[in-house]
């Protein structure tokens, strides 16, 4: 349970319950139940999806749900998304772009980083509602449990930019157990939605996840290899930077497979 509450804190708007005791290793280890953060995201937005559904038109029920997981993260990923440009567009050296990330001045790179990135998925939450109910909802659980995972991969594979940091506590001391108890986690729930709730469940569903998971992977390696030529190493705001780009990059990965097999 102290895990999951880190986690929270860390991933959310949701404060710590006060009078935890919480040492380092407690927050290396919060890592592990990531995934179980962005399922809980999940859940949350199918909810959403569901009530305003029943009031709204779709148009606005899109955006109700795009705005509800912008806030339950906080809008961090999104301010990590923005600093990660703004330090990427910057002039100078690597301490000058670490510099500039730092800054909580966002720049006009960073706003059309966080434009871009809220446009591309309020169009691509749209585009999955013209398919079976079950693959946006589908889609909308595992997005953020996906996007955790990302972060947890590229901390293990890179190495802190900075000597310092809430970051630094999770970068640098991330081991495989975490990997491994995550994924396990994410593969166990997308089997029992396909079992449950897919009554025309298909191999193809099955190969769709393996794909994206290896393509996330993939993913994650060439931007931790990407931004530690850029920063030395991966910072707090690339992990949310992390974040944002694997969302997109499964929001688009499930229309083209729903569009190529159903």
């Amino acid at each position: 349970m102290k895990r999951l509450l880190i986690a929270l804190q860390f991933l959310t708007i949701i404060p710590i319950r006060k009078g935890i005791n919480v040492k380092e290793s407690d927050i290396t280890k919060s890592s592990s139940v990531f995934v179980l953060v962005g399922l809980i995201q999940g859940i949350t937005l199918i909810t959403t999806d569901y009530l305003a559904g029943r009031v709204f038109h779709p148009d606005l029920v899109t955006g109700i749900i795009l705005l509800v997981y912008v806030l339950s993260n906080g809008g961090f990923h999104l301010d990590g998304l923005a600093d990660t440009f703004d330090a990427l567009a910057a002039k100078g050296d690597r301490e000058k772009k670490l510099s500039v990330m730092k800054d909580g001045t966002i720049g006009p790179v960073g706003v059309i980083a966080v434009f871009f990135s809220l446009l591309i998925k309020y169009l691509a939450i749209k585009n999955l509602t013209l398919f079976p109910m079950f693959t946006l909802y589908s889609s909308l659980l595992f997005m953020p449990a996906i996007s955790k995972l990302a972060m947890v991969i590229s901390m293990f594979h890179g190495k802190s930019a900075r000597a310092d940091g809430l970051g630094r506590l999770f970068i640098q001391n991330i081991r495989v157990r975490e990997i491994m108890v995550d994924a396990v986690t994410l593969l166990f729930a997308i089997v029992s939605v396909q079992v449950l709730f897919n009554t025309n469940m298909s191999v193809s569903q099955y190969i769709f996840y393996a794909m994206a998971l290896i393509s996330v992977y993939f993913l994650c390696l060439i931007l931790v290899n990407f931004f530690s030529r850029k920063f030395g190493g991966l910072t707090g705001d690339t992990l949310g930077a992390i974040s944002e780009i694997t969302d997109i990059t499964f929001l688009l990965l499930a229309i083209a497979w729903s569009r190529l097999f159903i």
